[in-house]
C-alpha cells in the first residue's frame, strides 16, 4: 500500500449548537480538526496509510487531539510532544444569507514552537511516497515555516510526490513576513499546487481575468491561464488543481473543480449542495479524495478529479471537520446516484 505523510496543526474546535450564534451560545460541541489532519483522516477511510506529523502539548487535551486521529487509523508515532497549548478555533455555522464565521484562538500554540530538529524527517518518509502540507502552517510561525522547509528538503531527497494546498488564512500571517515572500520558496518544491478560486490571487498575484467570485457564477475555462501562470512560475509542478465555489448562501452552493496538467484544462462534474450541513473541511476532503484519485487511477486524471469532487460534495453533509465517507459512497456518487434515498 502507498503511504502518505501529512504535516500541520491539529486544533481544538469549539462550535455552538446548530446555527446559534456566539452570543447566544451557553454551550459549545467539542471536536478536533485542522487541514492536514483532515487530508490524513480522509486518506486513511479510503484505505491509504498515513501518518500525522505535529506537535501538541504534553496534556490531556493532546492526548484527546491525538486519540481523535488513531481512531481513524492514521499513525501519530511522530507527532512531538511540548509546547504550552492546543490551538483552538470557533466555529458559527451560518444559514441562508448569513455567513459562517472562524474566530482562532491558536497564537502561542505548540505548534507555533516548533524547530526542525524536533522531527527527524528521513525517519518520518522512509517507505513514504507523498507529502501534503497546506500554506496554514508555515503562517503560524517563523519557526514552523523553517520546519516545513526542512521537512521538504527532505522529501525532494528522497523522492516523494509533494503537494500543497495554498489555503490563504489573513488571520494567521501576523510574525512579519508577507505570504508570498515565504511560499514562493516552499511552494517550488511542489508536483501538484491546489488552491480555491481565490488563493493564486492573495498569495501569488496570479488571478483569472474578468472573474467575480461574488458573482455567484464562475467560469472554468477561466482558470486555465491561473494554471499555466503558476507552472511557469514553478517549473517542478506537474499539475495545478483549482476548486470552485459558486456560494449562493451560505446553506446553498454549487460545487466543481479543475486540474490543469501543463497541456490541457481538465473540467469535473458539477454539484448543487442543498442544504449544506458544515462546509468547513471541504477544500480538505477534495485534496483527500484528489491524492487517492491520482494514487489509484494514475492514467486516468478526469476520474481523479470526479472522486475528489464527489468526496468533497458528500463532505457537507457531515457535520465536523473530517470526512468519514468510504470509497463506495464516493462512487456511487460518481455514478449519478444523487438521490439520497435510504440505503438498506
Amino acid at each position: 500500500m502507498k503511504h502518505c505523510v501529512t504535516f500541520g496543526e491539529i486544533m481544538l474546535r469549539l462550535s455552538p449548537p446548530g446555527h446559534e450564534r456566539f452570543i447566544q451560545a451557553s454551550n459549545f460541541g467539542a471536536t478536533y480538526g485542522g487541514a492536514e489532519a483532515n487530508v490524513a483522516v480522509s486518506l486513511s477511510g479510503y484505505g491509504i496509510p498515513v501518518s500525522f506529523v505535529s506537535r501538541v502539548p504534553q496534556n490531556e487535551l493532546g492526548d484527546a487531539a491525538i486519540q481523535s486521529l488513531r481512531k481513524f487509523g492514521i499513525d501519530t508515532q511522530f507527532v512531538d510532544r511540548g509546547g504550552q497549548r492546543l490551538g483552538i478555533y470557533f466555529l458559527e455555522t451560518g444559514a441562508s444569507a448569513r455567513a459562517s464565521k472562524v474566530i482562532y484562538d491558536r497564537a502561542h500554540s505548540a505548534i507555533a514552537t516548533m524547530i526542525p530538529q524536533m522531527i527527524d524527517w528521513d525517519s518520518v518518509f522512509s517507505g513514504a511516497q507523498w507529502f501534503h502540507w497546506t500554506g496554514i502552517t508555515p503562517a503560524i510561525s517563523e519557526t514552523a515555516a523553517l520546519t516545513m522547509k526542512s521537512a521538504l528538503e527532505a522529501a525532494t531527497r528522497l523522492g516523494l510526490t509533494i503537494s500543497v494546498d495554498l489555503n490563504y488564512r489573513a488571520q494567521l500571517w501576523k510574525w512579519g513576513k508577507k505570504p508570498s515572500d515565504v511560499m514562493s520558496e516552499l511552494v517550488s518544491y511542489c508536483d501538484l499546487i491546489i488552491g480555491n478560486e481565490e488563493d493564486a490571487q492573495k498569495v501569488f498575484g496570479i488571478h483569472p481575468e474578468g472573474v467575480e467570485v461574488r458573482s455567484g457564477h464562475l467560469d472554468a475555462t477561466s482558470y486555465q491561464s491561473v494554471g499555466m501562470q503558476l507552472m511557469e512560475r514553478f517549473p517542478r509542478c506537474k499539475r495545478v488543481a483549482i476548486t470552485l465555489r459558486s456560494s449562493f448562501s451560505a446553506s446553498h452552493n454549487s460545487w466543481s473543480a479543475v486540474l490543469y496538467n501543463g497541456s490541457s484544462l481538465i473540467q469535473g462534474a458539477s454539484y448543487e449542495i442543498r442544504p449544506i450541513i458544515d462546509r468547513v473541511g471541504g477544500g480538505d476532503s477534495f485534496v483527500g479524495g484528489l491524492i487517492y484519485g491520482l494514487l489509484s487511477f494514475s492514467e486516468n486524471e478526469q476520474k481523479a478529479l470526479d472522486f475528489g469532487i464527489a468526496a468533497s460534495c458528500l463532505k457537507h453533509s457531515i457535520p465536523g471537520d473530517f470526512n468519514l465517507i468510504t470509497t463506495q459512497e464516493v462512487e456511487k456518487l460518481i455514478s449519478g446516484d444523487r438521490s439520497g434515498r435510504v440505503s438498506r
